[in-house]
């Protein structure tokens, strides 16, 4: 990634809370494209292993097409850890990547909004929670917005912005600007339960699970008609295994209570294999078995 040539950006610090899969993505991304980065989280280990998955990503991509040593370099000497969340008052602009739970959620956002700066814009990584409750938590909701990167960030072109009906234009002009530069495409949509993308991916890996305990066809099968079928590049099973289980029964709980339509029940075997620890790669099981292996 190349940082842009502008050098006159109303952004020039990012700062991020919560160092895992997202948030560190998050991180790389940013500071591949010519951002200072600070890196929250609550226990120091999480922030040196998100660094080094960061330094491990780079190396994967150098090894294909991607930045070279001296690139590297520059790009993780961007990223600063910050031990304490009071440190984010620094940033010109703030993204929250912590689990999918409005409580914790929420929480961020209240003690975000005694430390940020005023006309700093909150934005929350949530792939499903409604902004207008996060941006009711934090006091200043027209400052509030949802910046949903992708899984991997640094792949993946697309962030779904979302903007509650209190968000300012200012709020969605400066978001939209700020995912440009990081080289990503932007894409407005408004405030619902799951958006756009999980609206309509996650019911349908939901769907998928429901095949698989009705007996339909093995995982394996379910799998390949999608690829070969409909040209997806991954099926949906596996894909629920790359986005966690946890994270996809949680997205459909929200589905369920948000819109309130019984098609969007979770089905029992995907609640069955989260609370048995079937949570998918990050567990080394789910719908299939993966090899153990280092930090992620």
């Amino acid at each position: 990634m190349k940082a842009p040539k502008d050098a006159d950006r109303a952004v020039r610090t990012v700062g991020i809370v919560g160092a895992g899969a997202m948030g560190g993505g998050i991180a790389q991304v940013a500071a591949e494209t010519g951002f200072d980065v600070l890196l929250y989280d609550v226990e120091e280990r999480l922030l040196e292993r998100a660094l080094s998955g960061i330094s491990r990503n780079m190396d994967r991509r150098k090894a294909r097409d991607g930045p070279g040593a001296d690139e590297k370099k520059t790009a993780l000497a961007r990223i600063r850890p910050a031990p304490d969340l009071s440190d984010l008052r620094a940033a010109d602009f703030v993204i929250e990547a912590v689990v999918e739970n409005l409580r914790e959620k929420s929480e961020i956002f209240r003690k975000l909004n005694a430390i940020a700066p005023a006309g700093v814009v909150l934005a929350s990584n949530t792939s499903s929670i409604p902004i207008a409750s996060l941006g009711e938590a934090s006091g200043r909701p027209d400052l509030v917005i949802g910046m949903h990167f992708m899984n991997p960030a640094p792949v993946m072109a697309l962030v779904e912005v979302i903007r509650s009906p209190a968000t300012s234009e200012r709020a969605l002009e400066r978001t939209m600007e700020l995912a440009r530069d990081m080289g990503k495409t932007p894409i407005d949509v408004n405030d619902s339960p799951g958006f756009v993308s999980n609206r309509i991916l996650i019911p349908m890996i939901n769907e998928a699970v429901y095949c698989l305990m009705e007996n339909v066809a093995a995982p394996e099968a379910i799998d390949s008609i999608m690829k070969l079928g409909m040209k997806h590049p991954i099926g949906p099973l596996a894909l629920a295994d790359l986005i966690g289980l946890d994270v996809c029964l949680d997205i459909m709980e929200v589905l369920h209570a948000g819109l309130g339509d019984s098609k969007y029940r979770p089905c029992p075997l995907l609640r069955e294999m989260v609370e048995s620890g079937r949570l998918g790669r990050k567990s080394g099981r789910g719908f299939y078995e993966y090899p153990p292996r280092g930090p992620a």
